[in-house]
């Protein structure tokens, strides 16, 4: 019967994957005749800490996923480890990874990857997926997502599957508010779910003051069972100190006790992981006495290589018989500037005693860390493992599959791309990049505080109105553009600054589109410059060096960090020597 209901579910969502791409590939529309065409990506990225800490056999770095993948979720089946991030407006959604050693990483894929999964064509770039969780239960054998999507009049829901490489189940609407869900499934074969939520009305006592809330979960409905609900912590550690956003839970078993984890201080620089012990799945939790069990709060601001906002964190049995922790962590530019985003890193957990810590998580972290024990080789970069530390990224858009890490905002990317001889071309939409509309961008993340990001650009612009090129996004409110448009009869490269939604071109200049221009964004820290090469040696800036400011989340807001596009609208309202407001 086991076996039955496992090829069952298999070829279900096998059947669904296929009905959304044939109907997505149906819905894409003829390129337009002038439509771009990009090629030749070159994304190096170049850190003086890595330079300054080589890493010595045995050794790998953290963050072990660079760029904006907030917010981690691990599992283990066996020898597979599945890792999750949030994902936002970006599209496909939820980005998932695999491991068999927790130091080589591949993605393989998302676990939203169709527009029946996931519905975010016009929510702003940091509404949309929140915080999802990936769980293996090993009483059905079947792997669970879940998560909060803010959009598409989801709310919180739950996909499945048997096998992760093979793509997820339609969401399940859950009947319950709150964020950060999570399940646990004890070895009774019963389920819970776990979320943030407010407290009970009349009963909020601060700005901050949250709860948790445990749930039994009908794993036959895939439905919360309703009345079932009871608040397990309520505001934090210590109710009297005002803890201020206790969330991210998630319930261990071991002993025979049960852990309850949670993320406190939010999501900043007060951000920490705290625990909790029950001998009952819903409680009462008693907290440990040596909360936080990570954070980055207590060091100087001005220390070196710094690594903060250290929370939001999920645990695993390591390859080694150890645990190990994933959990999300910045590291800000030399003005304390958060372009990079939140970043997934890992520590080993000491879990000898009856609380777990993170070993050297109540420390100011350090760049590398020893591989778990047993792990032969750090494979990064090859083999299709992603590359950590300095890195050069290539990408000509020869292959049949467009590479995992290309992404687009708020609608597929299968809808505004085809590849030809040429490279990859580009369909604009009638959307300009400022617009809460799904973009015909692809985008890349910023990985890397000092980086190069170059691409060859062939393109002849008809109107006004058409324009391609670079775009560094923060959110449609804050982003930078750089691109080839038309003026009367001439064609101009440009430089726009939008800030709060407030655009201005900060410089422009003719230029010969008879044949392919190189574009290329480079970042310095806070410091970022634009250039234009039509002879594939020598650049020429325009605009100067600009900050980047408004790349970075301290001056945007929101929660994801800088994201590099190959852009291209039929919608441009910007022009050479004007401002847009």
């Amino acid at each position: 019967m086991k076996l039955r209901q496992t090829a069952l579910l298999t070829v279900l969502i096998a059947f669904v994957a296929f009905l959304s791409v044939h109907a997505q590939k149906t819905t894409k529309g003829k390129p337009a005749k002038n439509a771009p065409v990009f090629s030749h990506v070159v994304y190096q990225g170049d850190d003086q800490v890595y330079n300054n800490f080589p890493l010595k056999p045995g050794e790998f770095y953290n963050p072990i996923l660079q760029g904006c993948y907030p917010d981690p979720s691990i599992t283990k089946r066996g020898d597979d480890y599945y890792l999750v991030c949030s994902s936002f407006a970006m599209f496909p959604g939820v980005p998932i990874f695999h491991s068999n050693d927790l130091v080589n990483w591949k993605q393989i894929g998302h676990v939203l990857d169709r527009t029946s999964q996931l519905k975010v064509e016009d929510c702003g770039i940091s509404a949309g997926v929140y915080a999802p969780q990936i769980l293996y239960n090993p009483n059905n054998e079947t792997f669970y997502m879940i998560t909060t999507q803010f959009s598409g009049g989801f709310g919180n829901i739950v996909v499945k599957t048997k096998d992760p490489m093979q793509g997820w189940s339609d969401p399940f609407k859950l009947n319950f508010s709150g964020i950060d869900p999570s399940l646990f499934f004890d070895d009774n074969g019963k389920g819970y779910v776990i979320h943030n939520d407010a407290p009970d009305r009349g009963k909020e006592l601060y700005n901050g003051h949250r709860v948790i809330k445990i749930w039994e979960y009908d794993m036959e409905k895939d439905q919360v069972v309703a009345g079932t609900d009871k608040i397990i912590v309520d505001g934090g550690v210590d109710l009297s100190k005002k803890p201020i956003w206790i969330e991210a839970p998630h319930i261990y078993k071991k002993n025979g006790k049960y852990y309850l984890m949670c993320a406190e201080g939010g999501t900043g620089d007060w951000h920490s992981e705290v625990i909790f012990v029950s001998d009952n799945p819903k409680g009462p939790y008693k907290p440990a006495p040596n909360n936080p069990i990570l954070t980055q709060r207590y060091f100087p601001k001005d220390r070196a290589n710094k690594i903060d906002w250290a929370g939001h964190a999920d645990l695993v049995p390591g390859p080694d018989g150890k645990y190990y922790g994933v959990f999300l962590a910045i590291r800000p530019n030399e003005k304390d500037r958060v372009n990079i985003g939140r970043e997934t890193f890992i520590l080993p957990v000491d879990w000898t005693g009856e609380f777990p810590v993170f070993e050297n998580g109540l420390v100011p972290l350090e760049p590398k860390l020893k591989m778990p024990g047993g792990v032969a080789e750090n494979k990064t970069g090859k083999e299709g493992f992603l590359p950590n530390g300095n890195f050069t990224y290539t990408e000509d858009f020869t292959s049949d599959k467009l590479d995992y890490r290309w992404i687009g905002l708020r609608g597929p990317r299968e809808n505004f791309i085809s590849v030809n001889k040429n490279g990859l071309q580009i369909n604009p939409f009638q959307t300009n990049i400022k617009e809460v509309k799904p973009t015909s961008t692809l985008f890349y993340r910023q990985q890397h505080s000092n980086f190069t990001f170059t691409t060859t650009l062939q393109y002849k612009p008809v109107s006004e109105k058409d324009l391609a090129g670079l775009v560094c996004l923060q959110s449609e409110r804050f982003n930078y553009v750089f691109g080839v448009t038309k003026k009367a009869d001439a064609y101009y490269l440009l430089l726009e600054r939008t800030e709060k939604g407030q655009s201005k071109v900060l410089a422009s200049t003719p230029i010969d589109i008879k044949t392919p221009v190189q574009l290329q964004v480079k970042g310095a820290g806070d410091n970022y410059t634009f250039s234009y090469s039509l002879n594939g040696t020598e650049f020429v800036n325009l605009g100067g060096t600009v900050s980047g400011d408004i790349l970075s989340t301290n001056v945007a807001g929101g929660f994801t960090g800088c994201l590099i596009g190959l852009y291209a609208t039929a919608a441009n309202d910007s022009q050479p020597g004007t401002s847009n407001q």
